[in-house]
């Protein structure tokens, strides 16, 4: 019986089998690929898409959501799945191999993340204490859905708002189902995750493949409601072209999918470090963005269906949709109009729940990877570090499940994601570009033009969002342009001439040579060394085009977003819990800026073999050659990838 018993349970949480140099891998490239799409595919897909398009209803939408699809998310994931891949370590490793100066950018990504599941988890809880009462007939929100939500469900009571002042919560305790609730969604995060990607790979199955299946048949039921044409048609059947002329439609795209895809948490970084050296990086990337958006894309009919079914329109002013309203309102209330009501709120309720567990667990994977990679780590089982990270996650989240919980979550996860994340991945392309192998850049055209020019390159977004802000959008175009194109102009002069002539067109003179070496070289070749691991063979190149869009598009954007967070704090100043999670936000942002200060405080999370980081390295246009990891004492002197320098000075 005991060997029966030990059979089944190596079947079901099986070690992790080993790549060459001894790191534990997927078992299989779908099993990356589907734990990827976990992290990503989300609450946000399901819930926040369709509110997002309900405000700015139309075929129009998916003009500025595609090219913030092509122009933000897939750069990025790019980014963040290959640096994972060919560092083959922690967020943190990949960044210090970059360059020891961006440890601290990797570390803020990894505490975004952490933050954003200390709090994602009782969004859960909520969901599955819906779950339970799916079960019951009537179902209980019958005929009082807001009553049930916020009295039942989230039981926190109103906060004071005096004259003059600060409001004042005077809720107190804990709400003892949404803690009982947490406790098992955080069971359930452990054990997908306590050992490894072995064990992950085989829940990913079930946490992604039973929500496409599920939604399919919610899907058909939801389009077949009375009148759910009528909601459908305002999805995709009306075209209304003067939004494309409000700035709100396109910041709204930006904003879904950014979020939608969720770069910026660190999973897909300390996912791809598990790949084989040679996988298909820029091919993942694509397929899970694509069925990210496939999937939300998709599953809006569902929820549309039920608009029409409940007769609302975008211009009524009674109708206000949000990513909670229409998970715990919306959709409640129209399943409850329906015949077979326990079964469709069992079927929905299971869907939310098990998105929702894939992107907890995905979340805190990059932290476990942190501590597994570190030097202590090294000494320490996974299933100890594993379980040490979600009884310390567990506590931090029992203060959102407290009676003033509700309020305290909108807070963090307003700042945490209007302004930190952002941040830290404008950090992430900021550092990428900049920062990689800088010491070619150095040694070709002198320190005060690379200094120069790196300074024009970060003020030109900080003062030009800056100023449109205070004065005008116009104002502050002509002033982030005219620092940029000023400082390049200023650090071209004064550089001096490259030894090594930049490629094609931008060698025909010094001139533009200068501006390329400055420009264009570090994040360049950061495409061309990544490419000789993940486009090996006849797998997938980094294009050129992800080089320019990574440096200058972007960024910029990026920059916008966050820009528009400072204002709307102004209106949340007298509300102490913002400022509690307004702060948090700017601790974390300040990791990127200690890690650039002082890196070597980072070092703990590195292991010695790894030590070391590309931006230390000279080898003009030197790319790299047949990987290999290289000694301590290669590491020590810098070279970028964990491989030696190769001869050739191709610059294809």
């Amino acid at each position: 019986m005991a060997i029966a018993f030990k059979k089944v349970y190596k079947w079901l949480a099986p070690d992790a089998a080993k790549e060459d140099d001894g790191r534990d891998k997927w078992p299989s490239r779908a099993s990356f690929i589907l734990a990827a799409m976990g992290g990503a595919v989300g609450l946000g897909n399901l819930l926040r898409y369709p509110s997002v398009v309900f405000a700015n209803n139309g075929l129009q939408w998916f003009i500025p959501y595609l090219i913030a699809l092509f122009f933000l998310g897939i750069p990025v994931l790019i980014l963040e799945i290959s640096i994972g891949q060919a560092y083959r370590g922690s967020v943190v490793v990949a960044f210090n191999g970059m360059n020891k100066h961006t440890k601290g950018v990797g570390l803020a990504v990894i505490m975004t993340g952490f933050a954003v599941a200390t709090y994602y988890v009782p969004i859960l809880a909520w969901i599955m204490h819906y779950f339970r009462c799916s079960f019951q007939s009537p179902l209980p929100w019958t005929g009082r859905g807001e009553d049930f939500y916020l009295l039942d469900v989230i039981a926190n009571e109103d906060p004071i708002t005096p004259e003059t002042g600060y409001l004042t919560y005077p809720g107190r305790g804990l709400v003892g189902e949404t803690v009982g609730w947490c406790a098992f969604m955080w069971f359930l995060v452990w054990l997908s995750m306590y050992k490894g990607v072995g064990m992950t790979g085989r829940v990913v199955y079930v946490t992604m493949g039973v929500p496409v299946v599920v939604m399919i048949i919610i899907l058909g039921r939801s389009v077949s409601l009375d009148n759910a044409r009528e909601g459908i048609l305002l999805y995709v059947g009306e075209w209304n072209g003067g939004q494309l002329g409000r700035g709100q439609i396109w910041q709204a795209a930006a904003g879904q999918i950014f979020f939608s895809i969720g770069v910026g948490f660190g999973y897909f970084t300390s996912y791809a470090s598990y790949n084989s050296r040679f996988a298909n990086s820029v091919q993942d990337s694509l397929i899970i963005a694509f069925s990210n958006s496939a999937y939300e894309v998709i599953a809006a009919f569902a929820v549309f269906g039920v608009i029409g079914f409940l007769g609302y329109e975008p211009g009524d002013s009674s109708v206000s949709l949000s990513t909670f309203t229409v998970g715990f309102l919306t959709y409640p209330l129209a399943i409850s109009e329906m015949p077979g009501a326990q079964v469709w709120s069992v079927l929905f309720f299971l869907t939310l729940g098990l998105l929702g567990l894939s992107s907890a667990f995905a979340l805190v994977e990059s932290f476990v990877t942190l501590i597994c990679d570190s030097q202590v780590g090294k000494r320490t089982s996974r299933t100890l570090i594993s379980t040490s990270v979600v009884i310390i996650a567990f506590l931090l989240s029992l203060m959102y499940c407290s009676r003033f919980g509700f309020y305290l979550l909108d807070a963090v996860d307003t700042w945490i994601n209007n302004l930190c994340l952002v941040f830290v991945v404008w950090a992430e392309c900021v550092a990428a570009s900049t920062l990689y192998r800088y010491k070619d850049v150095l040694t070709q055209v002198g320190g005060i033009a690379y200094l120069i020019h790196s300074l024009g390159y970060i003020l030109s977004m900080i003062l030009g969002v800056a100023v449109g802000q205070a004065v005008s959008p116009g104002a502050g175009a002509g002033v982030g342009f005219g620092i940029f194109i000023g400082s390049n102009l200023i650090a071209v002069v004064l550089g001096k001439s490259p030894v090594t002539p930049a490629p094609r067109f931008f060698g025909s003179n010094p001139w533009l040579s200068k501006l390329w070496w400055l420009g264009f070289y570090p994040i360049n070749q950061l495409r061309r060394d990544l490419n000789i691991i993940v486009a090996t063979g006849n797998r997938w190149k980094i294009p050129v085009a992800w080089s320019i869009i990574i440096r200058y598009i972007t960024p910029p954007i990026l920059a916008i977003v966050v820009s528009f967070a400072y204002p709307a704090f102004y209106l949340k100043r007298q509300d102490p819990l913002h400022i509690i999670a307004f702060t948090l936000a700017h601790l974390i942002m300040c990791i990127t800026a200690i890690g650039f200060i002082v890196p070597r405080w980072f070092d703990v999370f590195i292991p010695p073999e790894k030590l070391g980081g590309g931006g230390d390295m000279y080898t003009p246009t030197t790319g790299m050659a047949e990987p290999q990891f290289m000694d301590v004492q290669d590491n020590e002197k810098g070279h970028g990838m964990g491989v030696k320098a190769s001869p050739s000075t191709s610059l294809k």
